[in-house]
């Protein structure tokens, strides 16, 4: 019953603001414009005429180039002493499948009996504890585990030198790094 009425009210109400906005004056807002037009333009400085710098030229050719190695690689002597290859055929440890940067050392055991360090425990990135001791594998990049402490593990990685050999990289992971 309302409501019939209350859409004619909406209506008669919208009428009435809609024609409340027409009588406004333009006389006023002309009369702005005007003014603002009048009034004096201000000066705008020229640009700066622009610094010429001098031109560089290189007078280095007869140099050797910086993108060519120091010394000729294929006419180096071939390196002597120890030859170092990863084992592929050995079985993966279950710290391998992680990058070294992702471990953690959470702490060391070390025997009553001996006094000494004999395991590490090594955090992988899942949150999962592992017992590491000295000779296990941990890293993607042939890690082994040479030496314990109770603040660190010294590790000697294998990696590829870039000339068809493999190279001894030593590495650690310290408590809390």
């Amino acid at each position: 019953m309302i409501r019939p009425y209350l859409s004619v009210l909406l209506m008669i109400s919208m009428a009435l603001m809609l024609a409340a906005c027409g009588h406004s004056s333009m006389d006023e807002l002309q009369g702005e414009l005007t003014a603002i037009k009048m009034k004096p333009r201000g000066k705008i400085d020229p640009l700066p005429e622009p610094v010429v710098m001098p031109t560089f030229t290189y007078a280095a050719h007869q140099l050797r180039s910086p993108f060519t190695p120091y010394t000729d690689a294929q006419n180096l002597p071939p390196l002597t002493g120890k030859k170092v290859e990863p084992d592929l055929n050995r079985p993966k440890e279950a710290l391998e499948q992680f990058s070294l940067e992702a471990l953690h050392m959470r702490g060391t055991l070390d025997w009553a009996k001996t006094g000494k360090i004999e395991q590490a425990i090594v955090q992988d990135p899942l949150g999962q504890e592992h017992f590491v001791r000295v000779g296990n594998y941990l890293g993607k990049n042939q890690g082994k585990v040479s030496a314990i402490t109770s603040t660190r593990i010294s590790i000697v990685e294998i990696v590829p030198d870039g000339k068809d050999g493999w190279v001894e990289r030593p590495r650690s992971l310290g408590l809390n790094e």
